[in-house]
């Protein structure tokens, strides 16, 4: 995830979290490889995944071509990256409910800021063309707060930071669609 809180060496997401990324468009292609290393030494396997793992991070085109064999080797399947518009219905709703699930976790935890998750929703909901799939959802109904926040209007921030906390304990409890 571009402007991650996941640190280079804590907390390593998993094959179906990465393909998720992948597929809402947030994925941050330089830190695959270390992941991909992870997950050889976690017992996945395969050569692709292995091509991956051995890669600098620094040229993203190369990691994205190889990232959809190495997830199929991981057992996850996703669609192509440049057929993300396949992925439709129930299966994007998953995709997005598990990337708004990992974010909610991170603010909860401290790790990510309510001010960086209202950035993340922003940027999830623009890279998916604002289509109710990423807008339904406890995180998605926070789009537009970023206009809010620090502007001098509205509600305060520590209102808002409580409204966000608020949406990732609902995106934790009901999985993302519970409205």
């Amino acid at each position: 995830m571009r402007n991650s809180p996941y640190e280079d060496d804590e907390g390593v997401p998993s094959p179906q979290l990465v393909a998720a990324w992948l597929v809402l468009g947030c994925l941050a292609p330089e830190r695959v490889p270390v992941w991909a290393a992870h997950w050889l030494a976690n017992g996945q396997d395969g050569t692709a995944l292995r091509d991956l793992a051995g890669m600098s991070g620094k040229d993203p085109h190369e990691v994205r071509d190889v990232l959809p064999a190495a997830l199929r080797e991981a057992g996850v399947e996703v669609a192509d990256p440049v057929d993300v518009e396949q992925v439709r219905g129930d299966r994007k709703r998953a995709w997005v409910s598990m990337v708004y699930r990992d974010i909610a976790r991170l603010c909860l935890e401290s790790r990510a800021s309510p001010r960086w998750v209202v950035d993340k929703v922003t940027e999830i909901v623009a890279d998916n063309n604002y289509g109710d799939v990423v807008t339904e959802p406890p995180l998605g109904r926070l789009f537009g707060m970023d206009d809010e926040w620090g502007a001098g209007w509205g509600r305060t921030d520590v209102a808002l930071e409580n409204d966000v906390r608020a949406a990732c304990r609902e995106q934790m409890a009901d999985g993302g669609y519970g409205r």
